[in-house]
């Protein structure tokens, strides 16, 4: 393949967006619940269909796994 028959990052970008969009949309129309990982508060949530939210778990370590390894060495 050439260069030129590349995608660019752009809609490489566009595409799993929109993947991730589609693959959303069914699970709600399937009426199963999905997992999202708030960043704010670090933690877990279950998404049911109905558009409720359920604290499932909270993330347990800080920061980089190379920072956490260099701390220790």
């Amino acid at each position: 393949m050439n260069r030129q028959d590349y995608i660019s990052d752009e809609q490489v970008v566009k595409r799993a967006n929109a993947a991730v969009r589609i693959e959303l949309e069914k699970k709600k129309a399937m009426d199963i619940p999905v997992a999202v990982f708030d960043r704010k508060t670090q933690t877990i949530y279950q998404v049911n269909s109905d558009g409720s939210r359920v604290a499932v778990g909270s993330r347990i370590r800080r920061g980089r796994y190379s920072e956490r390894v260099a701390k220790k060495a």
